[in-house]
């Protein structure tokens, strides 16, 4: 099953995040084919520093997914201010097209 990870960055934390970057995208790159999706969050168009992170991922449960997410070196370095990870379920688009092959 996919899982929606929506990560909110605390506030000026730009400098914790340049400085876990290179280990963030390197965890990221280890979760191979688990991972659908993966990106920074802005707060509005334009906007000059990500604010958060979105990362969809395929785990065999929420707990699994969560485990996921915790082991991100941005979540490990306390940069979010909030974690959610919700079941995803595409219905349309090439996700969707996808998810059902």
């Amino acid at each position: 099953m996919l899982y929606i990870i929506i990560a909110k960055d605390k506030p000026d934390a730009v400098g914790l995040r340049t400085e876990t970057r290179h280990a963030h995208l390197q965890h990221l790159k280890g979760m191979g084919d688990r991972l659908k999706v993966a990106g920074p969050l802005r707060l509005h168009d334009g906007a000059e520093h990500p604010a958060g992170s979105v990362i969809v991922v395929e785990a065999a449960s929420l707990s699994a997914a969560r485990l996921a997410a915790e082991a991100d070196p941005y979540f490990q370095a306390g940069l979010f201010e909030s974690v959610e990870v919700r079941p995803f379920n595409p219905l349309f688009g090439p996700w969707a097209e996808a998810a059902k092959a």
